[in-house]
């Protein structure tokens, strides 16, 4: 029997090498996520498991499917939390080297109801964490890691017997198979594939081969110490390098893909980076003809072009805002029945027949080239330079501790609403709509918006802004006011992003 998680051990001594250290934080809004050794252990993990099995048990399901990304950790993660699923009575199918969609398609595989992915996804080394479902394609939301936070910490978990393990061979290449499936090009085209050498090397460049695409492979040969860059293609350093690619292969658009393959970013043939919400919108104008009169569900960090797009209003498209995070887009995609859900971020969800209804990047893929092969004479900056102009800056985080963040991000929603109360104006225009749905998404009178919000997986604050005018104004939206009204917050951190 494990002893109840703790959450004050320290690392290297010997408290710590006999008890499972968990503290609380890491259990997000919908996965979990902590600092390896000084945030959770190896019997930490275990005691995860076990508290993961219990709640399976509860829900009427014991079989699930485990999988880890490539880390130099992540597969003594795994077992350590396979053993705690085994002691919980679990029924493990083991697939081995993973993205989180490999896992998520090895739930339809192998008819599995569950998955626990062991990633980290793109955050720094010395993280790692748990991505969990149990009613495919959803995964886990607040309430369910609500409850097994309850199991975990309360040392709640129930040993039963009957557990076993079985590794299953051939998944991953069934699930290449799958996402190549979606797009045989017709047009040639030279993609630049980008994985920061994180696990989505082993599978992009073979996937986007068999799509048709002559592939430029960049950093695709997997190194967990991340040499060149972190696996992310929301971050500019990624974005810039497939940019250089672009240029000196003469591609015709980079796809790159964060650390466990969930997500995809994307670079024109220009060398240029479009935000995913952009490639969504472009996404979204190409499927409207298609499927009229569809639903397409967005996050509020996201363009608010799609609200006022005329290509989606001729067809009768209706775009919903949501929360932001892969969990919340999934499940709203998947309940209001939605032909696709784009989240800034740069995951994609495609319901039947274009997905299953999880974010996969070699899906998003897929649907990227696809648009190009119905579009023969376009460019991916012709289809950029198509769209109305908005100027959307990057996503920022500013450090805000986890214990806190929360908090701090309700007095600035507060602050927000006191000032359209009044009829305030920022920079100028008044306020026509704070939305709260997820932090603070506040409207101006001519389009424009700025964001604030806190992380869901980090211990951060996310910051966006957009304006309908220029490139300047949107800079201006950001340090003469999301800047300097978060300044007022000594517990918020200083910017490491320049816009």
């Amino acid at each position: 029997m494990l002893a109840i998680p703790r959450a004050d051990l320290r690392p290297n001594t010997a408290a710590y090498e006999n008890a499972p250290l968990v503290k609380a934080t890491g259990f997000r809004e919908y996965d979990a996520r902590w600092l390896l050794g000084s945030e959770i252990n190896l019997l930490g993990l275990q005691a995860l498991g076990l508290g993961l099995g219990t709640y399976l048990h509860e829900l009427g399901k014991r079989r699930i499917v485990v999988g880890h990304d490539f880390r130099s950790y992540s597969l003594s993660v795994k077992q350590a939390l396979t053993l705690g699923l085994l002691t919980a009575g679990c029924e493990v199918l083991d697939i081995g080297l993973a993205l989180s969609p490999t896992a998520y398609f090895a739930q339809f595989d192998l008819e599995a109801p569950c998955v626990a992915m062991v990633t980290a996804s793109h955050n720094e080394n010395g993280w790692t964490g748990v991505k969990m479902g149990a009613a495919p394609p959803l995964t886990f939301g607040p309430d369910e890691i609500g409850r097994l936070r309850d199991i975990v910490l309360g040392g709640a978990g129930i040993e039963r017997s009957g557990g076993t393990l079985t590794h299953v061979l051939g998944v991953a290449e069934r699930y290449i198979a799958d996402a190549a499936a979606r797009c045989a090009l017709k047009r040639p085209l030279k993609v630049v594939c980008a994985c920061g050498n994180g696990t989505a090397g082993a599978f992009a460049p073979e996937a986007l081969r068999r799509m048709g695409a002559e592939v430029i492979a960049m950093d695709c040969d997997l190194d967990w110490t991340f040499p060149r860059y972190n696996p992310n293609p929301e971050d500019t350093e990624m974005l810039h390098m497939m940019g250089q690619a672009v240029r000196e292969h003469g591609a015709d658009l980079a796809l790159g893909f964060d650390g466990d393959g969930d997500r995809c970013g994307v670079v024109d043939d220009e060398g240029e980076e479009i935000f995913a919400d952009k490639i969504g919108l472009m996404l979204a104008r190409d499927l409207a003809p298609l499927y009229p009169n569809a639903t397409f569900v967005v996050d509020v960090k996201s363009t608010g072009l799609y609200a006022t797009d005329p290509v989606l209003a001729a067809h009768g498209a209706t775009t919903v805002y949501w929360k932001t995070g892969h969990s919340y887009i999934k499940r709203k995609t998947s309940e209001l029945g939605a032909l696709a859900g784009f989240e800034k971020s740069g995951h994609f969800f495609f319901n039947g027949p274009l997905g299953r209804g999880y974010d996969c990047g070699l899906t998003a893929a897929a649907a990227v080239l696809a648009m190009l092969d119905r579009n023969p004479d376009q460019r991916m900056s012709d289809l950029k330079r198509a769209l109305p102009v908005a100027y959307t800056s990057l996503t920022m985080s500013p450090h805000c501790a986890d214990e806190i963040k929360y908090d701090v991000a309700a007095e600035i929603v507060q602050a927000y609403q006191e000032l359209a109360a009044a009829g305030g104006s920022i920079l100028g225009r008044k306020i026509t709509e704070v939305i709260t749905v997820n932090g603070v998404r506040v409207a101006l009178d001519d389009g424009s918006w700025i964001l604030v919000r806190p992380s869901s997986n980090k211990p951060e604050l996310v910051v966006v802004v957009e304006s309908t005018r220029s490139a300047d104004d949107m800079r201006a939206l950001f340090h003469r006011e999301v800047k300097e009204r978060l300044a007022g917050w000594p517990a918020i951190g200083a910017y490491n992003q320049e816009i």
